[in-house]
């Protein structure tokens, strides 16, 4: 299971039309920014902090019809880049987040099934 981080406003629209397309700043690189388990609470510390209308993905990357590849980022580690869109059949589950009184997200907790991990 890798997992992303989707504005509510983009997991909506993908609701309605059964494919995510990601978040504005996804589509200027020109690829959806994901993570695993171990390295999603850091990413969003790094790139969404105090953001309040964040929901998580749960994609499961064997349901991936778009290129899924793992590329060097922050430190040297591996972070997964899907190149095109993710198909709901691969959201196995999205989860609200919220801030505690730190601003800090709240995660729920997540497996490391991944080998990247």
């Amino acid at each position: 299971m890798i997992y992303h981080l989707a504005k509510y406003d983009a997991w909506t629209v993908a609701q309605s039309t059964g494919v995510y397309t990601g978040n504005p700043a996804d589509r200027a690189d020109g690829f959806l920014h994901l993570s695993t388990a171990s390295q999603i609470e850091e990413s969003a510390r790094r790139h969404r902090a105090g953001e309040t209308d964040l929901v998580l993905l749960h994609v499961d990357e064997a349901q991936l019809d778009a290129r899924l590849v793992w590329e060097e980022s922050r430190g040297g580690k591996l972070f997964p880049h899907v190149y095109g869109d993710i198909p709901l059949s691969a959201v196995k589950q999205a989860t609200p987040l919220s801030l505690n009184a730190d601003g800090i997200h709240q995660f729920p907790e997540l497996g490391s099934e991944n080998g990247a991990d």
